[in-house]
């Protein structure tokens, strides 16, 4: 904990409260990013969901009511829950990398979270695609592709939490 003001043999350095300023705002961007993060993979988890459910109904041509409840269901989760939480876990996760020090990212643990991070937003924008074929009636995959894929941020967020809480290397 050198980086807080925390001398080698645990005193607290006396600095007029640089370290208590710096520990605030670690708590206070490590509980944003942690909010961020719940909230990109609620949308990460359940779009899919809906895609299952919309590819089922587009298959067995049901009304255009209800695709159009589904379309906007997609757009609505896409635009104002998981872009901004996307967006803010990102902000949140370069704050705290730079809060922490730059020199942590030779970390093992934090370039495997950093590798995981990057394929689920690359998987968020696979998503994003998948709602534009939707929107335009233009689906090509099958409910059971949207099921398989519903598995891969469930993966990747159990692979995030255990290198942060071993912190291997």
């Amino acid at each position: 904990m050198k980086e807080f003001g925390v001398k080698s043999n645990g005193e607290q350095k006396k600095d007029g409260g640089g370290y208590l300023n710096l520990m605030n705002a670690y708590l206070l961007f490590k509980s944003i990013h942690l909010i961020a993060v719940i909230s990109w993979m609620a949308g990460l988890l359940y779009l899919p969901r809906i895609f299952v459910y919309h590819s089922e109904a587009f298959r067995d041509n049901k009304s255009e009511d209800l695709m159009s409840t589904f379309k906007v269901m997609e757009r609505r989760l896409f635009i104002y829950i998981m872009n901004p939480a996307m967006i803010v876990s990102w902000i949140f996760g370069i704050l705290l990398i730079h809060t922490i020090g730059m020199d942590n990212f030779g970390s093992l643990w934090l370039q495997l979270k950093f590798v995981f991070v990057i394929i689920l937003t690359i998987y968020h924008f696979f998503l994003l695609q998948c709602l534009k074929r939707f929107s335009e009636n233009n689906n090509s995959f099958s409910p059971k592709f949207y099921r398989i894929i519903n598995e891969i941020p469930t993966i990747l967020l159990i692979g995030i939490i255990l290198v942060v809480v071993f912190k291997p290397l």
